[in-house]
């Protein structure tokens, strides 16, 4: 019998929904409609169940990750932080895996009939799934930053790295196969630098359609220089109407010197004092004399503009 997503998902059956606490129902709403697992022919046994997750099964000690999120390229690496021996990963990843074989036997039932008593045993087996899966997460998470570090991949950060090596790694443990006999390690390495090789490729086609990044921080406003612009040629054309209608009383010699010396009016180069000096047959010192009193005359007049004003 086909069953549709909103039978499957309607939570309108009080007989088997309202015994539910808070937690459970968030959790059985996170159940996906498919769970995939990796088989293992001990899975069919009677006895696996207890061997796994039973009083006597063993107890793991995984090892905690204590610079994630927080990650740079230069973070030091976990003091005393231990590995997961090949039996202790092996067996996570058969309790990984045999908590999602059996979820993915009840959701099959639940689709086919709804039952109270199954729906508390799929949110009693998603909880292992979490948990199991969080295990080897932690317990691999060293892996993700020990390949970003190495991996040299041209217009992509660092931290951009860690996050698509960190999808990787939940790909890896999602799709691994223990009854091959190879460490996961393996596996995941070259799954994680494929990963980067993709992200890569694409962080290379975006850049081909967006050459040039726009960074606004980097950008500087030029509104400072062109008001100071505006204000010069203002100040030039107030001094040259000013020396025009010589409406700062300067003497002929006093206009010839400022006119000369900053070459106002002819656009070319400005005269030396002692070019002026032989100009107007005075010494060095007594044309910079006469300059600073004209230039002083040329303020009061530019004073009195901007009173007026």
């Amino acid at each position: 019998m086909t069953v549709t997503t909103t039978q499957y998902r309607s939570t309108d059956a009080p007989q088997w929904w309202a015994n539910l606490t808070k937690v459970e129902k968030q959790l059985y709403l996170e159940i996906p409609e498919e769970m995939e697992y990796v088989h293992h022919p001990s899975f069919s046994l009677p006895q696996t169940e207890d061997r796994l997750f039973g009083d006597g099964a063993e107890e793991i000690p995984v090892p905690q990750w204590s610079y994630f999120p927080d990650a740079t390229e230069t973070s030091p690496q976990p003091v005393e932080r231990t590995s997961l021996t090949r039996q202790h990963e092996q067996t996570l990843f058969l309790r990984f895996n045999y908590a999602r074989y059996r979820l993915s036997k009840l959701i099959e039932a639940q689709k086919r009939r709804r039952s109270a008593n199954r729906t508390k045993a799929m949110v009693f087996w998603y909880r292992r799934v979490r948990r199991t899966r969080s295990d080897l997460v932690r317990s691999n998470m060293a892996l993700v930053l020990a390949m970003a570090k190495r991996a040299r991949v041209n217009n992509v950060e660092f931290t951009e790295l860690v996050s698509e090596g960190n999808m990787a790694l939940l790909r890896a443990i999602n799709k691994f196969d223990v009854s091959r006999g190879f460490k996961f390690s393996t596996y995941a390495c070259r799954a994680i630098l494929k990963s980067f090789n993709r992200l890569g490729r694409k962080a290379g086609r975006y850049r081909q359609f967006f050459p040039v990044e726009f960074e606004p921080e980097l950008e500087k406003s030029d509104e400072a220089e062109r008001n100071h612009q505006r204000h010069w040629s203002e100040s030039v054309e107030a001094v040259q109407d000013i020396l025009a209608r010589n409406r700062a009383r300067l003497s002929d010699v006093e206009h010839t010197i400022v006119t000369e010396r900053f070459a106002i009016g002819s656009g070319g180069k400005g005269r030396t004092l002692a070019e002026l000096g032989q100009m107007v047959g005075l010494t060095n010192e007594r044309v910079r004399q006469i300059q600073n009193a004209a230039l002083d005359k040329i303020r009061l007049a530019l004073s009195e503009d901007y009173l007026a004003a």
